[in-house]
């Protein structure tokens, strides 16, 4: 092919080149006049995620009947195991007798009921001399607590304690207003809930008194339900109707270090036990709860209508551990363990379950197949 026939392509492919170079081109969007003020668009990895791709809280672990002691003794830990599996189940009746009237209750509900309480109940006491809750009927106490034990009985013990300002034993009356039931201030409470205040010795001398008695019973293998400052969202007791972390789950702490990693308490199983509110003078359970590390048991106190609502939160709060009535003036209906079936026990209070007014009530459900009592099968 020659040049003078490509000369004229080659013309016409730059003229077209150099045009399209030329050509006007679209104008740019018009920029917002605060673009540059607008914040930059978060990178896209840390954009929340919607609603629906929320990652799941994972559920609480699954309580698994263990002792919160490592070091529980096997009496212990065959004990709440038992206890455990008879949740829903059936109900444990219980009798709790003076510290210095030995079984005198326990044995009157036997009369009454033709059966014999499935827990035996006593308190370390508070007074002096031959009073019912005097301090002299420890080592009698003690020593009904392994009769009672070697018969069958479920031993659970409380302690009515003196305030740590006070010397014990204390006056029967006197005493019960002026110290059991009295008061600390804020600088005392604090005092005492510190370690090492003069406050907080006087304070652990009196546990180290009643930690003497309780290794007793670990010498004889008897495993304890231990519930020790009752009542303790109620106002009426000098440890009570204290919230928050330095509250009353502060002090509830410092006794179960004392008792289980000072004293070697492995026989303890640990009741906390509250009184059902009332919205005035006993507030709600969860506000005065030291935590599951620190409980194995959650108990409440009834003295009057068995409320279904109280019921249900001490059934949430406690998450699949074992609740009780650890007190009560009459004992629960029949048709109450219908509607709450798990109460593993209830403990009727001395003279006040074991009175005439009760006498039919205690015998219908003593004798109520949701119950048993010393000596009947357990149901597996």
């Amino acid at each position: 092919m020659n040049a003078a026939f490509l000369f004229p392509i080659l013309l016409c492919c730059v003229v077209g080149i150099l045009t399209a170079q030329t050509a006007p081109q679209p104008a740019a969007p018009a920029v917002p006049t605060d673009a540059f003020q607008q914040p930059p668009a978060a990178p896209s990895a840390k954009m929340p995620k919607p609603p629906g791709q929320r990652t799941p809280i994972p559920p609480p672990p699954v309580y698994n009947c263990e002792p919160v002691n490592p070091n529980a003794t096997p009496e212990a830990r065959a004990l709440l195991k038992k206890l455990c599996s008879l949740s829903g189940k059936v109900t444990l009746t219980g009798q709790h007798n003076f510290p210095n009237h030995l079984s005198k209750h326990s044995e009157r509900i036997a009369q009454t009921a033709g059966k014999y309480p499935a827990i035996w109940g006593s308190d370390f006491g508070f007074t002096g001399g031959s009073d019912k809750d005097s301090i002299e009927g420890r080592p009698g106490m003690i020593e009904e607590a392994i009769r009672q034990h070697a018969a069958g009985s479920i031993i659970t013990l409380m302690w009515h304690a003196v305030r740590p300002t006070e010397d014990e034993p204390v006056q029967p009356g006197a005493g019960w207003r002026g110290s059991v039931q009295a008061d600390l201030t804020e600088d005392q409470w604090a005092a005492l809930t510190t370690p090492g205040t003069e406050l907080n010795k006087r304070w652990l001398a009196q546990i180290d008194v009643v930690a003497g008695y309780l290794k007793k019973l670990k010498e004889a293998n008897i495993p304890v339900l231990w519930r020790p400052y009752h009542e303790n969202n109620g106002d009426w007791f000098w440890w009570g109707f204290r919230q928050g972390p330095n509250g009353f789950a502060a002090l509830w702490r410092l006794m179960y270090d004392r008792f289980v990693n000072y004293h070697r308490l492995d026989n303890l199983i640990w009741v906390w036990n509250a009184n059902a509110p009332n919205g005035r003078n006993a507030l709600a359970y969860h506000r005065f709860y030291p935590g599951d590390r620190y409980v194995d048991i959650l108990a409440t106190d009834v003295y009057g209508a068995f409320d279904q609502k109280h019921y249900e939160d001490l059934v949430e709060l406690a998450n699949g551990r074992v609740i009780a009535l650890g007190e009560v003036g009459a004992p629960p209906s029949p048709e109450i363990l219908e509607a709450q079936p798990k109460w593993v026990w209830f403990m009727g209070w001395s003279d006040i379950m074991d009175s005439p007014r009760n006498a039919e009530a205690v015998k219908r459900v003593f004798n109520d197949p949701r119950t048993r009592s010393r000596g009947e099968p357990l149901p597996e």
